[in-house]
C-alpha cells in the first residue's frame, strides 16, 4: 500500500523510451557542468536536481535518477580504491530518490499555485541531502571521520539551499507561465533595470581589491543587491522575487573565487550569503503572499465583472422585451384608432356630426394618453433622439408635469454619445429616483443630468434634489434608495448615494453585448392616424 503512489505515478515497465534516455544524458551533462562551476556554499547541482524534478512529469523521474547515477558512476569510479565501493554505490543512489520523494509530497500544493511551498522543498531537500552526505561519509568512510562536522554540514546546507533557490523558482515560473498575473507593459523594463543593478553591484563587489579592510565593503555591496529585488517583488509579486533572487544567486555564483574542485569555499562571501539566504527566503515569502492575494483579488474581480455583465444582460433583455410589448401595444392602439375613425365616419353618414366630433375629440385625448403610457413601457425616443428628448417630451415628462412638483430638468451634455443600454438604464434609474421622492417627500424637486467623458470613460451623473436646501432626506428614503437604485447603477460600474437633500446617481459606459435594435422604430411601424 505504501508504494501504490509509486506505481501510479511512474507506471514502471520494461519499455525504455529513447526520449527518456536522451533526458538522462542531458541531465547528466547539466549536472556535471553545474558541479564544475560550484563551490560548497553555492552548490548548483542541488538546484539542477530540484528544477529537473519540477519541470518533468513523474513518469520521467526514473530517467533523471538514471542520469544522476550515470554521472556519479563515471565521476566516482576512480574513488573506489580510496573510499570503498559501499560509499560510491550507496551515496550515489539515495540522493535523487530522496529529493524526488520530497517534491512528490509537495506536487499537489504547488499545482494550486502556492509558490511558498517551494521554500519547503528547498529547505527539506538541503537538509536531507546534506545529512545523507555527511551521515554516509561518517558511516562508510571511517578514514574521514574528522572531516565530518556540524560546521561543514551547515555550509553544505546553505550551499544546497541557495543552489536550489537559483534554479527552482525559474522552473516553477515556467510551469506556471500560462497563469495570469499583474504584469503590465512596464514589466520587461522594470525587470531589466532591476537585474542590471543587481549584476552591477555583484561585479563591483567582485572587482574590489582583496584584504581585510575590503571585506565589509564587499559584503555591503552584496547585501545591497537585495534592494532592487525588494522593489521588483513589491511591484510584481512572486515572479519579481523569483527572477531577482535567482539573478542575485547567479551573480554571486559567477563572481566567487573557486578552484573547480569539490571543497571550494569563499569565506568572504559566506557571511553575506547567510544573510541573503534569510532575506531571500523572506523575499520569496513576500512575493508569494503578494501573488496569492493578487490571484484572490483577480478572481473576485472576475466574478464581480461576470456578475455585472449578467446584470446588464438581464436589464437589456428586459428592455428588449418591453420594446416588443410596446410595439404590440402600438399595433393595438392603431386598431383602436381605426375603429374610432370608422365609427365617426359612420355617424357623419347618418347626420350625427356633433356626436362624430365628440367621438374624435375623445379618441384623440385617449390616444395621447395611451401613447404616453406606451412611452413609459419603452421610450422609443431614446433610440433616435437620445435620452434628453425622452425626458423632455416622452411619457415620463408628461407624468412629471401632472404632479406640479418638478421644476424644469436641467440637462447638459450629449447623451447620444453614450450607448443605448446606458441611456435606458439612466432613464429607468432617474424615473425610480423621482418616484421615490415624490412618494416619500414633500415639496418641489429639481432634476439635473450631465453627460460627459473623463479619463477616457464616458458616463452620466444624475441628481434628484429637494428645492429646499435646508431639508434633509429621511432615513427611510435613504435606505429605500440604496435598495432600489444600487442594483442598476452597480451593474453599470457606477454608484447610487444620498447626501443631504439629494439622491445622486452615477452610471459609466462599459462594454456590453446588447445589440441595439436595427429595425424600424415604433413611430415608423405605426401610422399617426388620429394620434
Amino acid at each position: 500500500m505504501q508504494l501504490s503512489w509509486l506505481k501510479k505515478e511512474f507506471h514502471l515497465n520494461l519499455r525504455i523510451h529513447p526520449a527518456g534516455v536522451l533526458l538522462a544524458v542531458l541531465y547528466a551533462f547539466a549536472y556535471g557542468v553545474a558541479r564544475a562551476s560550484s563551490v560548497d556554499q553555492m552548490y548548483l547541482p542541488a538546484g539542477i536536481r530540484v528544477a529537473a524534478l519540477l519541470l518533468c512529469p513523474p513518469r520521467w523521474w526514473p530517467y533523471l535518477i538514471l542520469g544522476e547515477y550515470a554521472f556519479f558512476a563515471q565521476a566516482r569510479y576512480p574513488m573506489i580504491g580510496q573510499y570503498g565501493l559501499a560509499w560510491v554505490v550507496i551515496a550515489s543512489m539515495v540522493l535523487m530518490p530522496t529529493v524526488a520523494l520530497i517534491v512528490h509530497w509537495h506536487q499537489r500544493r504547488l499545482a494550486s499555485q502556492s509558490e511558498a511551498w517551494l521554500l519547503s522543498i528547498a529547505a527539506l531537500s538541503a537538509i536531507a541531502v546534506s545529512s545523507l552526505n555527511q551521515g554516509l561519509a561518517y558511516l562508510l568512510m571511517p578514514t574521514l571521520h574528522e572531516a565530518v562536522s556540524w560546521t561543514g554540514m551547515l555550509r553544505y546546507m546553505v550551499g544546497d539551499y541557495l543552489g536550489i533557490l537559483l534554479f527552482a523558482p525559474l522552473a516553477l515560473l515556467w510551469r506556471h507561465r500560462h497563469v495570469s498575473f499583474a504584469a503590465t507593459s512596464r514589466w520587461p523594463t522594470a525587470a531589466i533595470a532591476a537585474l542590471s543593478v543587481i549584476v552591477a553591484l555583484g561585479l563591483s563587489a567582485a572587482h574590489l581589491p582583496g584584504g581585510e579592510d575590503m571585506v565589509l565593503a564587499k559584503n555591503s555591496l552584496r547585501i545591497a543587491m537585495m534592494l532592487p529585488a525588494v522593489g521588483l517583488t513589491c511591484l510584481y509579486g512572486w515572479r519579481g522575487a523569483a527572477v531577482s533572487f535567482a539573478a542575485i544567486n547567479l551573480t554571486l555564483a559567477l563572481t566567487m573565487e573557486m578552484t573547480g574542485r569539490p571543497g571550494s569555499f569563499d569565506a568572504t562571501a559566506f557571511v553575506a550569503q547567510q544573510i541573503l539566504a534569510v532575506t531571500g527566503t523572506a523575499l520569496l515569502l513576500l512575493g508569494s503572499t503578494i501573488s496569492h492575494h493578487y490571484h484572490r483579488f483577480a478572481a473576485r474581480e472576475k466574478l464581480r465583472g461576470q456578475a455585472e455583465t449578467f446584470a446588464r444582460t438581464g436589464h437589456l433583455a428586459s428592455e428588449q422585451e418591453r420594446r416588443v410589448r410596446a410595439q404590440q401595444m402600438r399595433v393595438i392602439g392603431e386598431d383602436i384608432d381605426q375603429s374610432f375613425l370608422r365609427a365617426a365616419a359612420l355617424l357623419k353618414q347618418r347626420g350625427a356630426h356633433a356626436s362624430a366630433l365628440d367621438m374624435l375629440s375623445a379618441s384623440q385625448l385617449q390616444s395621447r394618453l395611451f401613447r404616453e403610457q406606451i412611452s413609459m413601457v419603452y421610450p422609443t425616443e431614446i433610440e433616435y433622439s437620445g435620452l434628453f428628448v425622452a425626458l423632455r417630451s416622452g411619457g415620463l415628462a408628461g407624468l412629471w408635469d401632472m404632479t406640479d412638483r418638478i421644476a424644469r430638468p436641467r440637462l447638459h451634455g450629449d447623451p447620444c454619445r453614450l450607448s443605448l443600454g446606458l441611456q435606458l438604464a439612466a432613464y429607468r434609474s432617474l424615473a425610480d429616483a423621482v418616484s421615490l421622492l415624490l412618494d416619500h417627500e414633500t415639496g418641489y424637486l429639481q432634476v439635473r443630468v450631465r453627460c460627459g467623458r473623463r479619463g477616457g470613460v464616458s458616463g452620466i451623473v444624475m441628481t434628484v434634489a429637494l428645492l429646499d436646501h435646508k431639508r434633509r432626506l429621511g432615513a427611510a428614503v435613504i435606505q429605500r434608495a440604496q435598495h432600489v437604485l444600487a442594483g442598476r447603477t452597480l451593474a453599470y460600474g457606477g454608484s447610487a448615494g444620498c447626501r443631504r437633500n439629494r439622491i445622486r446617481l452615477l452610471l459609466v459606459d462599459v462594454p456590453q453585448t446588447y445589440r441595439e435594435p436595427s429595425g424600424p422604430s415604433m413611430d415608423q411601424i405605426t401610422p399617426p392616424a388620429v394620434l
